[in-house]
């Protein structure tokens, strides 16, 4: 096994990975970032990115390029791997990649996102990015005086929901059971939005579109009590039925939340661990956007300089210890 030293390891190419990389090798920290199965995250999935400052649109998958493309100009190393083991019980920190490769890291950024937790059906699959999104915020904007469903029921689906209502001229929402789990501030905001349709007791069986071009033109959904089905005209499909953040590989090693996002200091990506830091989407469940996941990776980078100058006594890592 070969052992290589860095003051700094990013994990995680998505705006927050590259972004803290980019942060770090601008303060000589000579940073390493281990790209992962997916480099670029989430947004190379998405088409047209038109909330991004200072482009009025972008594709995501060249956004992403272009990120990639800056960091290393300012001499970041990126690795093309996948982490397989994490030790972080002593300094260095150890992490073992699928190569056999295993870096030893003075410092730790975690920013390996999170994924959308999908339908699973081959149909959805296949729209994704055309009609099909994980994000009303993202890609709201695009179906203005349109028709669109959101699936779920919780607290994000609903105001997913209403959020679309500022653009769609009607909102199904679609519900597998005959009561949602959202709080009663959220039902009471749904129930009075007259452009929100119910779908009870319902589930998406399948996902209806053209090919040229690529896009949503309805859905098939089947009635979870009887069976029937029936089919919902409409131009987009929003899954609002959870995130997965990629923690697994640090689940006995740091706090989490009790759906698997680490925990931090406040106002810090300081971690239980002092010299581990965590940004983007694997510690935020609320904005999920590229840029708060940018800002954070700028955070990250700028406290593990700050803990590296210290010698391990960085205010924010004490201010978890206190708060639990």
């Amino acid at each position: 096994m070969t052992d290589i030293q860095t003051k700094l390891l990013v994990l995680g190419a998505g705006p927050a990975g590259y972004t803290a990389a980019i942060y770090a090798a601008r303060a000589a920290l000579e940073p390493v970032l281990i790209e992962g199965l997916q480099p670029g995250g989430q947004l190379t999935i998405t088409t047209d990115v038109e909330n991004w400052p200072g482009d009025t649109s972008v594709l995501g998958p060249d956004l992403m390029v272009r990120m990639a493309d800056q960091a290393r100009h300012v001499g970041v190393e990126l690795i093309a791997d996948i982490a397989t083991a994490v030790d972080l019980s002593r300094r260095p920190f150890a992490v073992t990649l699928d190569s056999g490769t295993r870096y030893l890291a003075d410092t730790l950024v975690i920013a390996t996102g999170a994924q959308a937790r999908w339908l699973g059906l081959p149909s959805e699959t296949r729209f994704r990015g055309f009609g099909v999104s994980a994000c009303a915020t993202c890609d709201g904007f695009f179906f203005r005086g349109r028709t669109v469903a959101v699936v779920g029921g919780g607290n994000t689906a609903v105001e997913e929901a209403l959020f679309l209502t500022n653009f769609a001229a009607k909102v199904y929402l679609i519900h597998r059971r005959d009561t949602l789990r959202a709080d009663r501030t959220n039902q009471s905001r749904l129930a009075a939005n007259p452009k929100i349709e119910m779908i009870w007791n319902a589930e998406v069986i399948m996902v209806a579109g053209t090919d040229m071009p690529l896009g949503v033109t309805g859905v098939d959904v089947a009635d979870t009590t009887t069976g029937a089905t029936r089919h919902l005209a409409l131009d987009g499909l929003f899954v609002a039925i959870g995130h997965v953040p990629a923690t697994a590989l640090f689940a006995n090693a740091l706090k989490m939340d009790d759906e698997g996002y680490i925990l931090t200091a406040p106002d810090s990506t300081a971690t239980s661990m002092p010299g581990v830091f965590a940004a983007g989407d694997v510690r935020d469940k609320i904005f999920r956007q590229a840029v708060t996941a940018a800002g954070m990776g700028c955070m990250a980078a700028l406290e593990a300089e700050r803990f590296l100058a210290h010698d391990g006594l960085a205010e924010p890592v004490n201010a978890l210890h206190a708060h639990g």
